[in-house]
């Protein structure tokens, strides 16, 4: 570990910028970028280690696309190329810049939910391009050389990485919730903000053993409040598995709380660590609550296929959690006066 005064900070910081290198300062040492911790949301000032292949990094809470920018991409050894904070926005002239290109083998094995590679297709960017919905919740995006680009600004990567469609992938994140309850069924208070404590359904994600919200992506043609049933149903209930009778109980249980009226916590673009210059993560998260506890609550937990583990959580400030999940969570709790 390097030891250096303060004065010698500000020059090297200004160095490893013009550089295009990523750095982490301290008060007290100078930090490689793999011995730091990634923050859970941009917005927020406290940070909270990132546990999955984004792990071991440390940005600015201020800068856009942290996780986008982890250094080692999400299921494979591609190594972003470095981007400090103020290189982050597209306005920013940045000659040095070379992003590394990369698509799964996965995606390029071309399965129904992915696009075709460029050259092999004529997508319509920004509108909806037969049942494939190629808008944006972040407004018209720019599409250089029939490439879009990401709104948000750089990652590091071009390409698709993981993720099936050039521009916006959509998702839909349920957040189901109920209040904690005592054996006596009364609700239970944090004991040092006084307020009622929510529990929300977690899954816990086999590619990176992040917890999550039970969501998943948008197929084709699909109606947002459908996709948010299904995956519910499916990661964290399996039923895809379940008997016909477990099945129809099943549906009847969601279908109500379903039709209900959620509560819209976000739409809009994700910060994923899947996301690259060209192909990111947007979503919908939408709150379905369970206030007499007598509804979903009542139905056995059982992982699906997407999930190695699915229970009832507290939420809480200091909990971690996958993409952007923590802060879905803190709007709910905020909107519904429960602890955080």
């Amino acid at each position: 570990m390097i030891r250096l005064g303060p004065k010698w900070f500000v020059p090297i910081r200004i160095a490893l910028t013009v550089l295009g290198l990523p750095y982490c300062l301290s008060t007290l040492r100078i930090r490689s970028p793999n011995s730091c911790t990634a923050i859970q949301f941009p917005v927020r000032t406290i940070k909270s280690v990132y546990t999955s292949a984004c792990s071991a990094f440390t940005m600015s809470s201020s800068a856009p696309n942290v996780k986008s920018r982890c250094p080692l991409y999400p299921g494979s050894d591609t190594q972003r190329f470095a981007v400090p904070d103020d290189k982050v926005p597209w306005g920013i002239d940045w000659h040095m810049y070379k992003p590394v290109n990369y698509t799964a083998p996965v995606v390029l094995n071309k399965p129904v939910w992915a696009d075709p590679d460029m050259g092999c297709f004529s997508p319509k960017f920004n509108t909806l391009d037969g049942k494939v919905d190629r808008r944006s919740h972040e407004g018209e995006y720019k599409v250089e050389k029939d490439t879009p680009i990401n709104p948000r600004g750089r990652t590091g990567l071009t390409g698709r990485g993981l993720l099936g469609r050039w521009g916006p992938n959509h998702a839909a994140d349920p957040i189901v919730t109920r209040w904690k309850r005592d054996s006596a069924g009364l609700k239970v208070s944090h004991q040092v903000s006084k307020k009622p404590i929510l529990q929300f359904v977690s899954i816990t994600r086999k590619d990176c053993g992040e917890m999550a919200l039970p969501g998943g992506m948008v197929d084709p043609g699909e109606l947002v409040s459908l996709t948010l049933q299904r995956e519910f149903s499916e990661e964290a209930l399996n039923s895809l598995e379940a008997s016909p009778e477990d099945k129809e109980r099943i549906h009847k249980r969601i279908t109500a709380l379903f039709n209900s009226q959620g509560l819209e916590v976000y739409r809009g673009y994700v910060d994923d660590p899947r996301n690259t210059d060209n192909a990111w993560m947007e979503t919908v998260a939408v709150n379905f609550h369970d206030e007499t506890g007598n509804s979903v609550s009542e139905l056995p937990l059982q992982a699906g296929d997407d999930a190695g583990q699915v229970q009832w959580m507290d939420i809480d400030t200091a909990l971690p959690l996958y993409a952007s999940h923590s802060h879905f969570l803190e709007v709910v709790a905020k909107k519904r006066c429960a602890h955080w």
